[in-house]
This record gives C-alpha cells, structure tokens and sequence, in this order.
C-alpha cells in the first residue's frame, strides 16, 4: 500500500491503527542506533534513512535530486517491510543477519535482495534490528556505494 505522507509521523498516522504502535516502536528503533549523518524522511512514499545532500551532493546516481538511500521500512498490504541496503550491498552483513534471524525470532526469514517481511508484527526482532541499524555508517555506505557505481 502506498501513502502520500509528508513526513514520518504524516505516514504512521495513515496506516491501520493495529500497525501504528508497531511502525513507531520501529521508527524509534532505527533513530536510536543509526549512525550519525542518516536523516530521516519520506522516500519513494516510505519512511527513510538516507545520505543527505549535505553530506552526499552527487545524490542517488539514479536520480541525483534525491538524496542517496540507505534505509527504509512501510507497511504493505501483508506486512510490514524493512528495506536495507546495505545487507543487499556487503555479503559479510547478509550472511550475519541471516545466521542472527533465526537466534531472535520464531518465525521463518522472509527476505528478498534487501527487504525484509514481517507478516507477524508481534515478533518483529526489534533487537536485531538495532544492531542491524548500527552495523554500517554513513561513511562505509558512501565507500561500498561508489565502488558498485564505478564498477558499472
């Protein structure tokens, strides 16, 4: 499902109000552990984290008037999904995640390239997630961003 919020507490405040405890227990989570230089906002009708122009002024290579992404989650019509760019950009950060879901949760990991599922929102592994958050500053995701972009 998408949204047309303006700003993080804009998105929570449209979406069923069963998620809405959920998304901002998540929202705090991110905010308390991501590395400095990340600002939060509304991206591609989600909530994100991402390298902002004053940090990053080239911008996404995709489209350089967006800010560079890194993070985000939403609530979708199912689930309720994190999006990270760095577990689909480091292995070494997939392979941890995938060898730590199954320590902090009971359900099965659902996962694509960088997205993250949780149909069952009462065991999101919000401690995992911290740390996940921590994992990457905004440095490092700059440095594995420009050696994909050169690569190419």
């Amino acid at each position: 499902m998408q949204y047309e919020a303006t700003s993080p507490e804009d998105y929570i405040s449209q979406v069923p109000e069963e998620r809405q405890t959920t998304l901002k227990k998540l929202r705090q989570v991110i905010n308390d552990n991501l590395p400095k230089g990340f600002q939060e906002g509304i991206q591609y009708k989600m909530i994100g984290y991402f390298v902002p122009h004053t940090v990053y002024p080239d911008g996404y290579h995709c489209n350089p008037k967006e800010p560079l992404p890194f993070m985000s989650f939403a609530s979708q019509k199912n689930s309720v999904n994190l999006y990270h760019s760095g577990i689909y950009a480091k292995k070494e950060l997939y392979d941890w995640f995938v060898a730590e879901f199954p320590k902090q949760s009971k359900r099965k990991l659902d996962m694509g390239k960088s997205c993250i599922r949780f149909k069952y929102l009462d065991d999101i592994p919000f401690e995992l997630i911290a740390e996940l958050a921590q994992k990457m500053t905004c440095e490092e995701w700059i440095e594995i961003y420009e050696s994909a972009i050169k690569k190419k």
